[in-house]
């Protein structure tokens, strides 16, 4: 049986060869420049289909998690309770978490948005999103800056660099004032309260890398119910209704 991880090894060392390689100026002027259409190209179809896609949570989570698992049920549950009030689901389109918060999405016809990223092991965007809100991205950077700048709100499951690289985004960004304070939920307290009590005993109270008004940026609940009303009660503060 093949593995996910076949000629990783080689495709390592290859891109690490690459780096070092010396290019002429017209090679260097011809690559980089290709690279920046392709660039420019992926912000604007990413623009172009999510517009006007209205309110919308982004569900973050593993790709690894299988199908019969607690996190993928709650992960299905949740988006489709988004979708019941009034939002869309974005997620990044593969298996898993994504999956199945397509899949909750899908379930009660409401907006399953998928932005999916080409790697060697995922290839194609799971059968639970809608044609139209399809997007494939080749850089993680562009396919970033969607999930932050469509979404409303961000929901976290369980997963792994992933999760955690789009988690910190969200509160780098919402930190610097870069983009609005939406709410982060964080699902499963047993999951998380490892990397929280890091922050709060690491960073904050021994070398005081944030401060202590940062750890409001997030809450941490155990299941769906609690997630979606973290999301209602948000958008109620500000006495607005995502169903617009």
């Amino acid at each position: 049986m093949s593995s996910r991880f076949d000629n990783f090894d080689e495709k390592r060392e290859e891109k690490i060869r690459k780096a070092f390689k010396e290019r002429d100026w017209n090679e260097i002027k011809s690559t980089d420049s290709w690279v920046i259409f392709k660039v420019i190209s992926e912000f604007v179809e990413g623009f172009e289909k999510l517009s006007k896609i209205g309110p919308c949570v982004s569900v973050f989570g593993s790709a690894r998690t299988p199908a019969d698992h607690p996190h993928y049920k709650v992960a299905e549950e949740l988006s489709a309770k988004l979708v019941r009030h009034g939002y869309g689901v974005i997620t990044g389109g593969g298996p898993g978490i994504m999956e199945a918060a397509n899949k909750g999405a899908a379930s009660e016809n409401g907006r399953s948005v998928g932005l999916c990223i080409k790697l060697p092991f995922e290839a194609k965007g799971n059968i639970y999103i809608d044609p139209d809100k399809m997007i494939m991205f080749d850089y993680f950077f562009v396919r970033k800056v969607m999930f932050t700048k469509y979404s409303q709100g961000f929901v976290v499951l369980p997963g792994g660099f992933g999760t955690l690289d789009e988690l910190f985004e969200a509160m780098t960004l919402i930190q610097t004032i870069k983009i609005g304070r939406f709410p982060i939920v964080l699902v499963g307290k047993a999951y998380w309260s490892g990397l929280i009590d890091w922050i709060k005993t690491t960073l904050l109270e021994q070398y005081n890398y944030i401060n202590a008004e940062d750890l409001d940026l997030f809450i941490v609940v155990d299941d769906a119910t609690e997630a979606v009303k973290v999301i209602d009660e948000f958008y109620s503060k500000y006495l607005l209704t995502p169903n617009y």
